[in-house]
């Protein structure tokens, strides 16, 4: 990584805005390096807010899979199955995407677990932290809140989250300051993917651009609408 970085032509550096990047040690420390041996770069480290969201989805889909094999020894087979079963994707929406019927479940389902509801609570909350729009110093006090909420409650499930939390501070407040994502990179490395797959045969790296350039560009600039 750090290779890769040190090609950067040194006319380009100080036009680089953000890096962002999971929280892969390899990464943030070759970032990290790099910044501070070029005095030029002003750029800040961001994690990518997906990253830390699939985290503490996680963490919380680890409880409801305790949750719900605790509830099918202790519930009555038929409350289970009427309640409990085939909620996974129920509780993986976001509360907002959900209508009335799906409400009602989840409410069904929250009062034979108390824990799993507290938990689902407290992801929605962090979730909504980082959808608002907000400078990094009420990102910081609205990120502190909730831990603190998090650690006054009887969970334990957000403990490893909250450690990742703490250990990466800087890098995750940085994302509040201009809301930039590794979305378009995992978005393209995706198709690229899924290009590879579906082009068997390509032997020469020069065809596999060429490929990728034709289904990035290649509808608008060839494709001929009528009117």
């Amino acid at each position: 990584m750090r290779a890769f970085l040190e090609q950067i032509p040194a006319k380009l550096r100080p036009t680089i805005l953000h890096f962002t990047t999971d929280m892969w040690e390899g990464y943030v420390n070759a970032i990290e390096e790099f910044i501070a041996a070029h005095m030029d770069i002003t750029a800040k480290l961001v994690i990518d807010r997906f990253h830390v969201a699939q985290q503490y989805r996680d963490d919380f889909d680890d409880l409801r899979k305790q949750e719900l094999k605790r509830m099918k020894k202790e519930l009555p087979q038929e409350t289970y199955a009427q309640d409990c079963q085939n909620t996974l994707w129920l509780l993986r929406k976001n509360y907002t995407h959900l209508d009335e019927e799906e409400k009602i479940r989840l409410r069904r389902l929250f009062v034979l677990s108390p824990q799993l509801h507290l938990a689902y609570t407290f992801r929605e909350e962090l979730t909504a932290i980082f959808n608002q729009a907000q400078t990094r110093s009420e990102g910081e006090h609205r990120l502190t809140s909730w831990i603190q909420k998090v650690q006054r409650s009887s969970l334990a499930c957000y403990d490893g989250f909250i450690k990742t939390l703490r250990n990466h501070w800087n890098p995750i407040l940085n994302y509040f300051v201009a809301r930039v994502t590794s979305g378009f990179v995992e978005g393209l490395n995706n198709k690229i993917k899924v290009i590879k797959r579906r082009c068997y045969g390509i032997k020469k790296v020069s065809t596999l651009f060429q490929r990728i350039w034709l289904d990035l560009e290649g509808l608008e600039r060839f494709f001929l609408s009528t009117p």
